[in-house]
């Protein structure tokens, strides 16, 4: 089944994108299949407020391993199945810890073989501080390499925040010739081109 990746740094909002695109697709509950760093697998059943609940925190790598579940997107012309992948976040240089460089390692594996990569930046951030001290290396990298793959978006996260508006314009400025998506994850605001995107390259 094709798989779409959600790549970024800690703290974009992956996990809430995730669980909310989800619920704007129609899903009321989830199944979760959890990947550790060290291969481990298991799976959980989760509603999505209970996945909100526990999956998403403000604390830097709360999510440690792949977190994938199955999705049936609606279209015109029937369904579409496929996986969403929720990521370990990525940091600048060489985590100290031995199990978050795992999990780093993790992310990007799945990129490889992504239908679709949807690479998250938090727009407020970069609205209030810059691109350059917001976005980083990391996320230069991702979009280089992400620029040479068919279905690779942008999503311009976090939109519903003050400075946001100034932080796509940069986004747009420093990432030129990709597909930029503003979206609020919190809001779902801008679900549907998403969708409309996904279902063209699933």
């Amino acid at each position: 089944m094709k798989q779409c990746v959600l790549i970024g740094k800690t703290n974009v909002g992956k996990t809430v994108f995730a669980i909310n695109f989800a619920d704007f697709l129609g899903v009321s509950k989830l199944a979760i299949e959890f990947t550790t760093p060290n291969g481990e697998i298991y799976e959980r059943n989760l509603s999505l407020s209970d996945a909100l609940q526990e999956l998403t925190s403000d604390t830097p790598h709360h999510t440690l391993g792949l977190q994938k579940f199955q999705i049936s997107l609606p279209g015109l012309k029937g369904r579409k199945r496929f996986t969403i992948v929720d990521t370990s976040g990525l940091t600048e240089g060489i985590h100290r810890e031995a199990f978050v460089r795992k999990a780093m390692a993790q992310t990007l594996a799945q990129v490889r073989t992504a239908a679709v990569i949807l690479h998250l930046i938090d727009a407020g951030s970069v609205g209030k501080v810059g691109v350059l001290e917001a976005v980083g290396e990391v996320d230069w990298q991702v979009a280089q390499f992400g620029g040479m793959r068919r279905g690779y978006a942008i999503l311009a996260n976090k939109m519903d925040l003050m400075g946001a508006k100034q932080g796509l314009l940069k986004i747009r400025q420093d990432f030129p010739g990709h597909l930029i998506i503003p979206i609020s994850a919190l809001n779902k605001t801008g679900f549907t081109e998403v969708k409309q995107y996904v279902w063209r390259h699933i």
